[in-house]
Formats: C-alpha cells, structure tokens, sequence
C-alpha cells in the first residue's frame, strides 16, 4: 500500500481524528495544533519506566520516589479559611497478568513499513487498502473517551497497602483523578497518622479505566496542549497512526542507512508507543534528524537561490585606502580580525551579492573590520550604509567611524565638516587634499533647517549629499530605509544588531542599491553558539571574531546581595575620585505597583542623596532623542561622573573612560543583556569592575548571576543563556523554521545537526530546484508554512 506523506497529514485538520472532535480539536488548533501531522508530531515529554519505579509496599519514608497505582476514590472538603482539600486513595496497580494484554506488536503491525493493523485499531473500522487516503477516514461518529463508560470494579490490589495523595487548593484534583484512573505520582513519602502519605506530588494521569494503552513497561507521558490532557492525547494519536501508516519515507536511503536511523513510519510509531526507553530514544533521533534536515534544506535552497538571483557587484576590495587606513591604526590587527577582512574581502569581490554574519565579543574590535569592508567598496566609486537599530547606537556609530576616519587623515579637515554640503567627496577634492572619505549622519532628529545648529548640515542638505553620491558612508537608524532617502550608488550596507531589525527593514536597506544588490553584512555583539548560527543564520557566512585585542583586560565581576549596595557606592566613590565614571543600571524607568524593583528615576533621586559631590545623570528610552543625545555627550566629555540608566545603553556605547558597572535586581535581567552592559566598561586602560546587586528567587536567576560570575567569555555564556532559557526564546525576531524544532535541541544535538546540515547542502547541490526530490520540497513547503517564505526572501 502506498505511503502517505507528512505533507498530506499537514493538510488534513485534526478535528477528522476520532476522540479530538468539536471543544478539543478547538483548543488544539489555538495551541498549534492544527493538523494530523502536528498531532503525530507532538511527541511526549518524558516517559516512566515501570521496572525503575516502586511498589507501594517498598516506597521508602522520606525519600523523593515514583509510584504508578490505580485510583480507589477521592474526596474534597472544605476547611477553614475557605480552603479546600482533595484526598485521593491509591492502590498498588494489578499483577500485569490481570490485566487483559494488548496485542503484541507483531500483530499490531503489518510487515509493511509496520503499519497498525486496522482490525486491531481503536475505531473498529477496517481501513480501505486500495486507493489514496481522504479526510473521509478520518471521520468517525461523535465519541467522548471516558465520560459514559460505566467504570468497572476497581482490580484488586497486588499488595494491600494504599497511600493517600494530599493536594491543598487544588479542587481540580478531583475532576482529574477519577476512581479506577491509573496515575503516576511522584513525591516524597511520609507517614501520618499510622498510613503512607504525599503531600501535593506531581501528578501523570497514565490512563482511564474504560480502556488502557499502557500495558506495556514504559509509559509514554504527552505534554497537555491547550487544555487537552495526555489520556485523550495518547487516544488520539494511536486513532490517527491507525488511519495513517504506512508513513512515507522522502528521505534518501543511503542517507539513512549511513546514519543507523530507524524509518520514519517506525520511528514515528516508537516514539509514542515504544516497548522499551532505548527504543523511544532511537525514534526521537530520526525525527531529530528530520527536522534538522528540512531547516537546514530550506535554507540551502534559499542560500542557493541568493547566489542565483543576485545582481551583484564585484568590488575590489584591498586597494590603497584600505592598506592606508589599516596601516594608520595604531595597534597591530588581531588574527581573527584579519581574517575577517580577508573572507569579506573575498566575497565583496565575486559577481554576487555578499551575506555574511560577522560576530564577536564586546570589544572584539568589529567597527575597524566594518570600516574596512566599507572602504573596500567607497574605493571603487560605491557608497557604504551603516544602519543601527537606535539613535544612540547611531550616534555612536558615526563618531567612531569619524575617529578612525581622523587617525588614517581621511576625514576631511576641521574647516570643511562632513555636514558642509560644499566639501568634496572621495578623489574630487583639489591637488594636495584629501583622498577624504565624507561621512554623515541621517536619524530622524536630524535637524531641519531651521534647527540646525552652526557648522552642521540640515537635513534636506544631508538627503542630498546622499543623492549626489558626495556622502562616501552614511549612518543611520531606519531612517536610510524611508521614502525620500536615495542613493547615488550603495554597494555596501552593514546592519548591527540584525537581531533588533525585522526582515523587511533589511530588504529595504537592499532595496536601495538601485538595481544592483549592494553586499550585506550583519553584525552583532551578542555571541552566537556556532549550533545556533548554522540554524539561526544558517543561510549566511559567518566570520568570528574569536580574539581580544591587546590591551584589554577582563573585568571582575562579583555579586552583592542588596544590603550590601555599600560596598558598589564605595568603589564608585573610589573611582570617581580617581578620575573615572561609573554606570548604574536599573530593569525600570520608573518605579511599578507590580514589581518590587528599583527604577531609573527612582534611583537617580535617591543616589543623589548618596552623593551630593558627584555629577549624576539620567537616561532611559523615554526621554526625547535630542535629550538623549545631550546627556551621552556629556557622559562622554566627563562632564557626569555616574550615569543612571536603562538598558538604552546595553549596546554600542564607547565610553573608554567608564570602569563601574552596576546592575541594580541583575536577577532581572537576560544573561545576554547583562553581558552586553558588561561590556560598557574595561574599554579603556584602566581595570573595570561589574557588580551585580540581586536577591535571585529563581534557580533560573540563580543560574545567570552564576555564569556572569564564572566567566567573561560570551560565547560560553550564549551556550549556557541557551541551556536556561531554552532555544524557542532565544532566537528572537529571526524564527524562521524554529516551530518545527519540537524535539531537537541543537546544544545536545550538535552533532546531528552537522550532519543534517552536510547531507541537506549535498542535496540542494545535487538537486538545485529538488526536481528529484519532490516529496522533500513538499514536506518543507508544508511543515515550514508561512515561515518558508520568510527563509525565501535574500
């Protein structure tokens, strides 16, 4: 019989599965849930193995332990204070032999590609061999599992003895555990009042007495989705196996064989119905497999059709400004950052358009290796964009760009600004100036012309330079992607902080190469773990940069529990004094009824009681961007001695001259984002200090203000961010193809990962438009959805 395709199951809704009709198909769909192949795809979260748990004759007192039991009764009372208690009395499950076996998986199964038996199948409908399956089959006559079954005698106990599961304020308890229900409980053993008891344990409702899937050793427990519990779960899925195997296998034989992989149709059976653990185990690395595999083929095609469509242009990067600007520098390149420029280098000068990932550390010295790439293509007569996701950052931007451009004498002279729309450009001033490399600043708050302050360009000046082509580079926020902003010739366009920008604002940045696709390339500070890059930005090539310039030295970073805030207010007299400026970070602009965490403004009054001497500043996201602007100029000029903040400044701020960071609730902060204010200061020559003031009341918090302690490496504390928090909330705003990692988990299947990643590149190769693979691009088409497209667009 032929197979059906995860892409058919994808397109058939699972409200057609028997026992997931009307309110459960519902709540499935709002939960994700919408179709057959979602519903064999939703694998369970853990299983119990009877032989590792305990009888309840053996349970030890006080000992954390697993039982599996049948439910004899429950009650619920209410005491006083209006609260309410459930007690449920469980027994010892029956001796195995008392209970009616399922049929052994040889008559479950049939000997092609192990499809369930359709005599054997819950519904009782004999399935149609000949013929391709319709949503026909998947109908059945209205049926609620367990609501009017009538409940057989409870079996009798193998060993007499019970124990009393204790749940207070949990009146659900009662609905859930019905008398006869086998449950597993999982808790520690006390004794009270001469009986065994467990107070509040963690409840697995395996089965109801009206019927059991579970007569075998492990037990498969699913996660409940949308309100729809494991029970009705595991019914389900075992309908909808029965209606759907054989499963069909796109993926190539040798490709299977090679790795050891079970085939999907038994792997998908097993993972849910599994004879043993390590059975379960094999089934979920196949279907990790496949899931790394159409990630990591949608973005190969996509690769591929990059390279295809592109109109690119082939620079020629390494020129004499180059060489001028990097013999200028007045430190010696790191190895990993020239290694960077020469792979950027390479790119910018093939005929297609370069999309490349360059990350590093704080400090890692990415802005030298990005002027450089722009002056690669400003050499040839092209125009470079640098676009940052805030103003700051922007602002930031351009005056480190302008002090680079200072050191290699290739801004123009003080007499001339870059905001004079009368100096020239790049080769075109007169005999004995220049070459000057113009670069100018475009944010929203640019002022028109009626506000510009003396020496600088308005903006309708500024529009135009960028027009002309006179602006060699141009910084900017997403104001270089609106309407009315053109340029002359762009062919190189950096984008920091990719993770902050949505899709579509980098297309636009692309979009105004005016018929030619300038090269792209992304930059970020946030480490990315190199599993997490190959699915993150699996599309793209990644430069690292893996090494520290000279000079810098790590900063110390200790945690202080909030009574001990004086020991931070020392340091950052003792600094002040010497000289220094100090940061102080707060999770809140101002104080919050629901958050017993300190604010911003709060903050910023009450340190100016603790030191009425210093300077004090303020800045948060809310203030006006010209008032932002103010208050990190005078930062940077010395003129605030401690700066109170938001996370406004967790990126690009270069102030050299800050040494102190603290971070008031750290606990309430990302390990990403502590990282990043982390690197605000040691940028200089002097030793920098980072104090975490916290009280964590999570081990998740706990755990982060661990690893901030252990280690300043960022790429260690990206894999360990991801480990805490888990992939689904990492990958930000570039998610594409993520919903369908259910079971992979690219830390602990890294190894998978490059294989699938090996294998599915070979393909795309072999196979450009998958001409031969038909069911392959149909099963990505179908289980990616709209997030195909996303991948799709360069």
């Amino acid at each position: 019989m032929p197979g059906r395709s995860l892409a058919y199951l994808s397109a058939i809704g699972v409200e057609n599965v028997k026992g997931l009709r009307g309110k459960r198909s519902k709540a499935l769909e709002e939960a994700g849930v919408v179709s057959v192949a979602d519903l064999l795809l939703h694998a369970p979260r853990r299983y119990i193995d009877r032989s590792k748990t305990v009888r309840l004759a053996d349970a030890p007192l006080g000992e954390e332990v697993t039982v599996i039991g049948l439910v004899r009764r429950t009650s619920l009372r209410r005491i006083r204070g209006n609260r309410v208690m459930v007690e449920a009395v469980i027994v010892d499950v029956p001796l195995r032999e008392e209970v009616p076996p399922e049929p052994p998986r040889h008559a479950r199964e049939s000997d092609n590609h192990g499809s369930v038996d359709r005599d054997t199948s819950l519904d009782g409908d004999a399935e149609q061999d000949e013929g391709p399956l319709d949503f026909a089959h998947f109908v059945e006559p209205p049926e609620e599992y367990g609501d009017d079954v009538a409940i057989p005698p409870t079996p009798t106990a193998r060993s007499g003895v019970s124990i009393t599961a204790v749940f207070w304020n949990q009146a659900f308890r009662q609905r859930q555990l019905r008398e006869g229900s086998e449950v597993a409980l999982s808790g520690k053993v006390e004794r009270y009042r001469g009986k065994l008891q467990m107070s509040s344990p963690a409840v697995d409702v395996l089965d109801s007495p009206s019927e059991s899937l579970l007569t075998g050793r492990v037990v498969p427990i699913h996660p409940t989705v949308g309100g729809v519990g494991p029970g009705y779960l595991r019914r389900a899925i075992h309908n909808a196996l029965g209606r759907s195997r054989p499963i069909e296998d796109p993926v190539p034989t040798e490709l299977v064989r090679r790795l050891g992989l079970m085939s999907r149709d038994e792997a998908i059976g097993s993972i849910h119905f599994p004879d043993t653990y390590a059975e379960a185990m094999t089934a979920r690395k196949r279907l990790v497999y496949d899931e790394l595999f159409r990630l990591e083929v949608a973005l190969a095609l996509r690769k591929r059709r990059q390279m295809a469509e592109s109109n690119g242009l082939a620079h020629t990067p390494g020129g004499a400004l180059v060489d001028r600007f990097v013999t200028a520098l007045p430190y010696e390149l790191t190895g990993a950052q020239k290694r960077s420029i020469d792979e950027i280098a390479g790119d910018m000068s093939a005929p297609h358009a370069m999309h490349r990932l360059l990350q590093g550390e704080v400090g890692s010295g990415k802005t030298v290796v990005a002027v450089a790439s722009l002056l690669g293509g400003v050499q040839g007569g092209y125009q470079g964009a640098v676009m940052a996701p805030t103003e700051v950052l922007a602002t930031q931007h351009y005056l480190g760009i302008r002090a680079l451009l200072e050191t290699a004498d290739l801004a123009p002279p003080a007499h001339q600004p870059d905001g004079d729309a009368g100096t020239e450009s790049l080769f075109t001033g007169e005999e004995g100036e220049g070459p000057f490399v113009r670069c100018v600043l475009l944010t929203s708050t640019t002022a028109e012309s009626n506000d510009r302050e003396p020496g600088t360009a308005t903006r309708d000046e500024v529009l135009a330079m960028i027009a002309s082509g006179d602006a060699d580079v141009v910084v900017g926020t997403h104001s270089l992607i609106q309407e009315g902003v053109e340029f002359g010739a762009l062919g190189v366009a950096v984008v920091d902080e990719q993770h902050r920008f949505g899709v579509w604002q980098r297309v636009g940045l692309r979009e105004k190469g005016r018929g030619a696709d300038p090269d792209l390339l992304i930059m970020t500070a946030t480490p990315i773990p190199r599993t997490l890059a190959m699915t993150l930005y699996g599309d793209l090539d990644v430069s690292v940069l893996d090494e520290m310039p000279p000079g810098r030295t790590p900063v110390t970073t200790t945690h202080l529990a909030p009574e001990q805030a004086g020991t931070a207010h020392d340091l950052i007299r003792a600094e002040v004094a010497a000289g220094r400026q100090a940061f102080v970070v707060c999770p809140l602009v101002e104080d919050s009824d629901k958050l017993e965490v300190k604010s911003a403004t709060a903050e910023y009054e009450r340190l100016r009681g603790v030191f009425p001497d210093l300077r004090l500043g303020l800045i948060h996201g809310q203030l006006h961007p010209v008032d932002k602007d103010a208050v990190m100029s005078a930062f940077r000029a010395g003129e605030i001695d401690v700066l109170v903040a938001t996370t406004v400044i967790e990126v690009g701020i270069d102030v050299p001259n800050a040494t102190v960071m603290v971070i008031e609730d750290a606990d309430r902060f990302g390990l990403s984002q502590l990282h990043q204010l982390r690197g605000r200061v040691g940028r200089g020559k002097h030793a920098a200090t980072c104090m975490l003031i916290a009280e964590p009341t999570t081990p998740e918090g706990e755990a982060r203000i661990g690893a901030m302690v252990a280690t300043t490496d960022g790429f260690r504390l990206a894999e360990e961010d991801l480990r805490i928090r888990g992939q689904g909330t990492v990958f930000g705003t570039r998610q594409a193809g993520m919903k369908d990692l259910r079971l992979a988990d690219i830390l602990r299947d890294a190894e998978l990962l490059v294989e699938a990643r090996r294998d599915a590149f070979a393909l795309v190769e072999r196979d450009p438009g998958l001409a031969e693979h038909p069911d392959i691009r149909d099963e990505v088409m179908a289980l990616l959805g709209e997030d195909v497209a996303w991948l799709f667009i360069s």
